[in-house]
């Protein structure tokens, strides 16, 4: 029998840049799919926005990829999945999958001592979807929390060396809590701290595994769409992204992590204002 295929791109979105590490991840695991990434910059960041502003804003998202006739969102934002994602999924035609799940599966799997940190935005700390799915995964599991409402910004300004001392202070600000707990795993629960993760493994120490939200949730999207034979046809891949922000700083900042020019890609769309 032959396989089914579905050349339908694959819709991503995030408050900002955070999304492209997902991006990135799916598209080596996926070179076929063609995809189309949307970055609220507008609006971001989410992780200081109310629950009710999240699930608006995550909404206007889905509409914007649905419009374009996706088969699957990616939601690549930990802050929209925490908040939204029940939401979008019942209102979506499509496959929705977020990054909570994926995540927490994988840091149970990896955790050797029972400890599990979390590094989130504010929004998603204070929505306790992380904690729900960890103890949901885990009765045993003995869990640290902190928000990191720094992180975000700063990998949206470009600040992301880890010797640059505004990102020295910030770990120094929010890791100690972890530490002392002496957690061996630590989910990376907003797609934008992977950026930051040679800091934040260099401040944790070698014993340490860190969970990247956007690499799990990546794989997990893969799964899904293989599962259900919905996967592309070679040589169809490609990727369009979108802004509502500032056309040049986005490109100038994913520059900085992808380590490619996207500018010809790049489209600046109208934000939705609250």
């Amino acid at each position: 029998m032959e396989a089914k295929m579905d050349n339908r791109a694959i819709g991503v979105f995030d408050s900002g840049l955070g999304g492209l590490t997902a991006t990135h991840e799916l598209m080596k695991l996926m070179p076929d799919e063609n995809i189309i990434y949307l970055g609220d910059s507008h609006n971001m960041p989410y992780g200081e926005r109310s629950h009710e502003e999240i699930v608006r804003l995550s909404r206007w998202d889905l509409s914007f990829l649905l419009e374009r006739k996706v088969k699957a969102v990616f939601v690549a934002c930990g802050t929209a999945t925490s908040n939204a994602l029940d939401v979008l999924k019942k209102e979506s035609p499509v496959p929705v999958i977020g990054v909570v799940e994926p995540a927490v599966k994988e840091a149970v799997t990896a955790t050797r001592n029972k400890k599990i940190g979390l590094l989130a935005t504010r929004a998603c700390v204070q929505s306790g979807a992380f904690q729900r799915a960890l103890a949901n995964a885990s009765g045993e599991l003995e869990i640290t929390v902190q928000a990191c409402p720094k992180f975000a910004s700063m990998v949206e300004e470009g600040i992301i060396d880890k010797n640059d001392e505004r990102v020295r202070q910030a770990v120094s600000e929010y890791l100690p809590l972890l530490k002392s707990a002496g957690v061996d795993t630590v989910i990376l629960g907003c797609t934008h701290y992977p950026m930051l993760s040679d800091v934040i493994s260099e401040y944790m120490g070698s014993g340490v595994t860190l969970i990247s939200s956007s690499a799990a949730a990546a794989r997990s999207v893969k799964c899904m769409l293989v599962a259900r034979g919905m996967t592309a046809e070679k040589g169809n891949g490609g990727i369009s992204y979108n802004t509502t922000g500032d056309e040049e700083a986005f490109a100038a900042s994913a520059r900085l992590m992808l380590k490619n020019d996207i500018s010809s890609q790049l489209t600046r769309i109208e934000p939705l204002i609250l």
